[in-house]
């Protein structure tokens, strides 16, 4: 492994072992934007959480994102193949280079008003799930500016390892909030419909109106965290099975 090599090994295990012992975000997140620069070198990273948070992005260097460029990018963005990547599509390590020429990248109108003042001429972007906040699940969004030359084969490989642990670090500090428990007319009309029954047989059984039962299961399937019928059936019969495992 030649000395490059080596050092840029030890700048990815320096992310590594910061995660390994992380304990609470407010204090991981400014500790590692530094590391995540040695571990894929630039000159700024900005660091964005979306979904379910209210959460300012944060910089290096800090105070990068003026007022004014806050609001061209919010205005601007739709247009950028990278933050349609970033933002809509997976979410991989990708280089702005991979996506468009220099050419078409100096045209965009972010670039004048967004990229061109933080001299951004280079960029690496990524997103990963990164828990919950607020109740809801979030992303994290990673951007990596540098002036020079672009960035390499090597430092995309290096940032899509730490994407997977970045991830699942901040899914392990943001865990989704516990369900909220099931009533008991809830509870009546989940046990029928894991049963195989119509909602208008449920309405009859229960002496109410069919409509009362889409609202019990609307409300039954968020606190199981589920989308349908079927998964709700399950995931009380699951319940079910391990209270009676659990019971003494």
């Amino acid at each position: 492994m030649s000395a490059a090599a080596e050092a840029g090994l030890r700048r990815i295990l320096a992310v590594v072992d910061l995660l390994i012992d992380a304990v609470d975000e407010d204090t991981l997140v400014p500790a590692l934007l530094p590391l995540l620069l040695g571990a894929v070198p630039g000159d700024s990273i900005v660091w964005s959480p979306r979904a379910g948070s209210a959460d300012r992005p944060l910089t290096l260097p800090a105070g990068l994102l003026t007022e004014d460029i806050r609001d061209a990018f919010a205005r601007e963005s739709a247009d950028d193949c990278l933050v349609t990547h970033t933002t809509l599509g997976p979410g991989t390590p990708m280089r702005r280079s991979t996506l468009q020429t220099r050419g078409e990248f100096h045209a965009l109108a972010a670039y004048a008003d967004v990229y061109r003042p933080l001299g951004a001429e280079q960029q690496l972007a990524m997103s990963f799930p990164a828990g919950y906040a607020a109740g809801a699940p979030r992303t994290v969004c990673v951007a990596i500016g540098r002036g020079g030359s672009d960035f390499s084969d090597d430092d995309v490989a290096a940032a899509a390892l730490l994407r997977t642990r970045l991830s699942r670090v901040l899914n392990r500090l943001a865990p989704p909030p516990p369900p909220s428990p099931v009533t008991r007319r809830e509870s009546a009309v989940l046990a029928l419909l894991a049963r195989g029954l119509t909602n208008q047989q449920i309405a009859r059984r229960l002496a109410i109106s069919p409509r009362t039962v889409d609202k019990h299961l609307e409300h039954a399937y968020a606190k199981l965290q589920v989308g349908g019928r079927v998964a709700a059936a399950n995931a009380w019969l699951t319940r079910e099975r391990t209270a009676v495992r659990l019971a003494p």
